[in-house]
């Protein structure tokens, strides 16, 4: 019984190794087709309002997770890192997301680098409501599990994101 125990353990590690359980895959969803700003970027003097139609046009992404606040499904949105590059962005020293609550997360450039970031445009097929963390998060699919673990900081996961400030 005991070995049995032990193959199916090593089983499983050796599946979260080789099968990350929130790597992100492209999605099959449309981009919406919604015109209704829901974002404010803010690059320098340029400021612009973007729609989920504008966001999405540069394909979507989407990953299986729980999400610290309790979501837990498909997220789908555009990487961050395309998303920043597509609108003159991705060299900024510091990119500054604010929620609608006023709350603000900074990512520096390496922090931009270390890790791949989806800028969360739906959950389970549809857009998020403002009263339900909408109308974009920004998560780390890849740290999910950690931080339900306690084990990363979910300071930079971001929700109810209005606007997104480079500088």
């Amino acid at each position: 019984m005991t070995g049995v125990i032990w193959r199916c353990l090593a089983g499983a590690v050796l599946a979260a190794l080789v099968c990350p359980l929130a790597a992100l895959e492209p999605s099959s969803l449309e981009p919406a087709t919604s015109d209704r700003p829901v974002l404010t970027l803010v690059n320098g003097d340029d400021t612009r309002r973007l729609s989920l139609r504008e966001i999405e046009s540069l394909g979507l992404y989407e990953a299986e997770f729980r999400h610290f606040e309790g979501k837990e499904g498909t997220f789908t949105g555009v990487r961050l890192k395309e998303f920043l590059a597509a609108h003159g962005m991705d060299d900024a020293r510091r990119v500054r997301f604010i929620g609608a609550d006023d709350y603000t997360a900074f990512l520096d450039q390496e922090e931009l680098r270390e890790k791949e970031r989806l800028l969360v445009t739906r959950f389970d097929g549809e857009p998020i409501p403002m009263n339900d963390l909408g109308p974009l998060m920004l998560v780390v699919p890849e740290d999910a599990e950690a931080v339900l673990a306690g084990e990363q900081s979910m300071t930079k996961w971001v929700w109810s994101i209005v606007e997104i400030r480079a500088r």
